[in-house]
């Protein structure tokens, strides 16, 4: 009867949400094998590179559809290698960063743009030095496969991107550190939550043992 077709219609759009999500996996940046690079002018004499290491994050990702996937990333500042203990220690203070009154920057998706298979464009807010401005990251998708040492399935990528220190009011000492400021980003996300266990991986590891 046309009478109950319609609360079967209404079930299956209603459903329908759930079934394009079905592929939007949640992913856990691995922090050993997470790095946050940047690059900046000293004097015009050289481009010296400092990292952040302990990232943290969460990435909710499909393979089939890009525009779909969310980032949220966690850089604790204090973890900021120079190579020189006392150039760190002025990196962190107030002077820059300020790192014990804003400890930790912060990278939150808006948007992401599919170029081609393995290239894309994600567009998003960095939180730093008590500022949001928007950053946009060029990247490449490396990599999404079973890891042949966890064998837990694991997501790569490779990005890149500019901003200006003096849009986050990190304005100090303009004569002698540049003001445009080169991001380079080496990132593993690990499927799963932080306390969540990738079944199929345990059973691979397990039967490898045997």
């Amino acid at each position: 009867m046309p009478g109950y077709r319609l609360p079967a219609f209404f079930l299956a759009s209603a459903l329908l949400p759930l079934c394009a999500e079905a592929k939007l996996e949640q992913y856990r940046l691995d922090p050993v094998h997470t790095r946050v690079a940047f690059q900046v002018s000293h004097a015009g004499f050289s481009n010296p590179v400092g990292s952040f290491s302990g990232v943290q994050g969460e990435l909710r990702f499909d393979p089939d559809d890009w525009a779909s996937s969310r980032v949220e990333v966690r850089i604790p500042l204090a973890t900021l290698s120079l190579g020189d203990a006392d150039w760190q220690k002025r990196i962190l203070d107030p002077t820059f960063f300020d790192a014990e009154r804003y400890p930790t920057a912060t990278f939150r998706s808006l948007r992401v743009e599919k170029i081609d298979d393995t290239h894309g464009r994600l567009h998003g807010e960095l939180t730093l030095h008590g500022k949001t401005q928007p950053v946009s990251l060029d990247f490449v998708f490396n990599a999404l496969k079973r890891h042949p040492l966890t064998f837990r399935r694991t997501a790569g990528f490779s990005a890149s991107g500019t901003l200006r220190r003096g849009d986050f009011g990190i304005d100090a000492w303009k004569n002698l550190v540049g003001d445009e400021v080169k991001l380079i980003i080496e990132a593993e996300a690990i499927r799963g939550g932080p306390d969540s266990n990738d079944k199929d991986g345990e059973e691979m590891r397990d039967a490898s043992t045997q």
